[in-house]
């Protein structure tokens, strides 16, 4: 999933300055689970934004908002609120956010979420949440000879060998608190039985399969 934090509220009235009529939209996927873009968060932004002298036309949580197709439904069916506002606000991520602005493409969109990375949903309650990169999305994956443990994203490095000179008692030299990815893939493998993977060498990655922007097209 797409990890999203709020920019500060500060930030985000500066983005609405000279404009008074706000309409919200957050998504009830990734952004609900990170408590930056679901209902809650767009009842408790009305009443914020409303506190500072903001006139909401309405909100709305799409599923996804990184859908194209729910950006023009939710405008066939919200036209009069979002065509009366000032600027729209996307509480969702970033692909969410530019989805947005393509399907309302004759209104102000303002971000009010950072985009941070994809990641595992580590730690999930109503009072703590914990969300861990995973991947980078680089397009060359090599889970199949890690053991399904990204070097690429789990190594502060990058290292497609490991594990380098600089592990101690098992932790990486660029962060104490952080476990050698490297020691648990040598685990993870020696418990599925494949340890003789290790020896063999991977190749640099290949940079050119992480061209962006990047599509990909179905049928």
């Amino acid at each position: 999933m797409i990890i999203t934090k709020h920019k500060p509220f500060a930030e985000i009235l500066s983005f609405l300055e000279g404009k008074e009529r706000v309409f919200l939209i957050g998504c009830k996927l990734c952004a609900t689970v990170c408590g930056t873009g679901g209902e809650a968060q767009m009842k408790a932004l009305e009443t914020e934004l409303t506190g500072k002298g903001k006139t909401i036309t309405g909100w709305s949580v799409l599923e996804p908002a990184c859908s194209l197709i729910e950006v023009k439904k939710l405008f066939r069916a919200r036209k009069d609120e979002i065509n009366s506002s000032d600027a729209v606000l996307s509480f969702a991520c970033g692909g969410g956010t530019q989805a947005l602005a393509e399907g309302l493409a004759e209104k102000d969109i303002y971000p009010g979420n950072d985009t941070l990375f994809q990641g595992e949903v580590a730690e999930h309650s109503p009072r703590r949440s914990r969300f861990e990169q995973r991947c980078s999305t680089c397009g060359d994956c090599m889970l199949a000879v890690t053991g399904d443990l990204c070097p690429v994203t789990r190594c502060p490095k990058g290292l497609t060998n490991g594990p380098c000179g600089g592990v101690k008692n098992g932790k990486c030299e660029v962060d104490a608190k952080l476990d050698c990815v490297w020691l648990l893939i040598y685990r993870r493998l020696k418990t599925l039985g494949r340890l003789e993977e290790m020896k063999k060498a991977s190749a640099p990655k290949d940079h050119s399969k992480n061209k962006k922007p990047q599509r990909l097209t179905r049928g």
